[in-house]
C-alpha cells in the first residue's frame, strides 16, 4: 500500500478541490460556505462548531487556518469517510463548472 503525505493525496480529485481551495480562497469562500451550509442541514451547526472546535489548532500555522470558513471546509473534508471524501469533491467540481469557473486556469503566481 503506497504511502501519502498529507490526507487528501489519496484521491486526485479530493487533492484538486484542496488545492483550489489553497490557491483561490477569496474566489471560493462562497462555495466554502455553501459546502457548510449542506453539512450544517444533516448535522447541525452546533456540532459543527463544537467539532471545529476540538481540532481547531492553537497556534493555526496551517494556510487555511486563516479563514474560519475556509478552515471548517478542509477539517471536515478530512475527517469525514473516504466515499463521502470523494462525493463532496465531485459536487464541489461540478459546482466550480456550473458558475463558469475555470478549473485549469493558471494559478496566481507570486511575483518576487
Amino acid at each position: 500500500m503506497p504511502q501519502y503525505k498529507r490526507w487528501y493525496d489519496h484521491d486526485p480529485v479530493l487533492m484538486e478541490v484542496v488545492e483550489l481551495l489553497r490557491n483561490y480562497q477569496d474566489e471560493l469562500r462562497a462555495q466554502a460556505e455553501i459546502f457548510l451550509a449542506k453539512i450544517e442541514e444533516k448535522v447541525s451547526k452546533e456540532t459543527i462548531d463544537k467539532f471545529y472546535d476540538m481540532v481547531k489548532p492553537i497556534n493555526g500555522n496551517r494556510w487555511y487556518d486563516k479563514d474560519p470558513v475556509i478552515s471548517k471546509t478542509v477539517e471536515l473534508l478530512r475527517v469525514v469517510p473516504p466515499e463521502i471524501q470523494k462525493s463532496a469533491a465531485e459536487n464541489f467540481i461540478k459546482s466550480l463548472e456550473d458558475m463558469g469557473v475555470d478549473r485549469n486556469a493558471p494559478k496566481n503566481q507570486e511575483t518576487k
